[in-house]
């Protein structure tokens, strides 16, 4: 099978520093027929100066302000003239292989899928696929696991990292690319649930590496919006007898995040969301139809992937305790044989 032409968008905000590091050997790798897009959300920094001198032939496509990861992605891959195409954050510097493995799931099973993401130095995971929680919460798998304990070969996911998320173009313009409204966050999680939706499986490709400069603590606003858009998400993509079936649960987790966000200061932030999430409520739900539409998997082979387990660093004690855990394994495997 002849080798699908390559479209790599980043998007960037003030980072000129990031993409010193990353475009060099992202070049690199690049085929004759391949092309690299920068979106220029309004930085402050001499981006377009710095990328004409790193990569002449790259296309720039300059935005007026800030219209965020979201947008800013979609704005990219407009212009995009190859078969696939790769979001790739500012700061993943691509590995040795990268482009090969990053190719080789075309013409295959799978519908979109990520390269291993890891950790500044190399040694350790940032994110070998995201875990989804049926309540909506999703978090990196095996963040800070060592590397020897990543998967070995392609592997379904919960949902798509966009550090480096690959998919055919077609299939991106066919899904209408990430919901702009969402401004950054969970954008990977709604694009990669819609996917399922229509049958498609997604794969982290364990050879395509790249090393990410990840920190999660970026500001309270980061909750604002994470809260926000993880309901978005829901609401958007959850068939309907799920919706139902987890509903009672996922209002037992919102006092949970409620206790959460009072006790770790942010609690502003999570009414903003609640805030939000009310006023859009009515173009969420004209794009469930709209979304719910399209679908043609059932609502038990959609949950299928997702886990009652909180194994994510960041729960703390609520992911540690046996009684939670033990809750939620209960509840799910009554929801998935009610479905079925």
């Amino acid at each position: 099978m002849a080798r699908a032409s390559l479209s790599t968008v980043i998007v960037a905000h003030d980072s000129v520093s990031d993409l010193r590091r990353s475009i060099p050997p992202l070049l690199d790798q690049l085929a004759s027929g391949d092309e690299l897009i920068v979106v220029d959300n309004a930085s402050r920094d001499g981006l377009a100066g710095t990328l004409a001198q790193l990569a002449p032939r790259a296309r720039l496509v300059s935005s007026a302000e800030n219209v965020g990861f979201a947008a800013g992605a979609n704005q990219g891959v407009a212009q995009a003239r190859g078969e696939l195409v790769v979001l790739l954050n500012p700061d993943a510097v691509v590995q040795p292989g990268w482009s090969d493995a990053i190719h080789a799931p075309w013409g295959g099973p799978w519908a979109g899928w990520m390269g291993l993401v890891l950790l500044e130095g190399g040694d350790t995971i940032n994110s070998s696929g995201g875990i989804l929680h049926f309540t909506g919460l999703g978090w990196a798998g095996q963040m800070g696991e060592p590397v020897a304990m990543a998967p070995a070969l392609p592997m379904e996911v919960g949902f798509l990292s966009g550090a480096c998320l690959a998919l055919p173009t077609a299939t991106w313009r066919e899904l209408g690319g990430f919901p702009e409204h969402f401004f950054m966050y969970c954008e990977d999680v709604d694009l990669s649930l819609k996917l399922r939706l229509r049958g498609g499986k997604l794969a982290v490709v364990p050879d395509a590496r790249v090393l990410h400069r990840y920190e999660f603590s970026k500001g309270r606003q980061k909750w604002r919006l994470l809260e926000r858009n993880r309901w978005a998400v829901v609401i958007r993509t959850y068939p309907g007898a799920l919706l139902l079936l987890v509903a009672p649960a996922m209002l037992l987790a919102e006092l949970a995040i409620w206790a959460a966000a009072v006790r770790g200061g942010w609690a502003r932030m999570k009414a903003l969301a609640t805030i939000d999430l009310l006023a859009g409520l009515p173009r969420l739900l004209l794009e469930r139809r709209g979304i719910q539409a399209e679908r043609r998997l059932g609502a038990a082979q959609f949950a299928a992937p997702m886990t009652a387990e909180l194994s994510s660093p960041y729960l703390g004690s609520v992911g540690s305790s046996r009684w939670i855990s033990g809750a939620l394994r209960l509840y799910w495997r009554a929801v998935l044989a009610l479905l079925r």
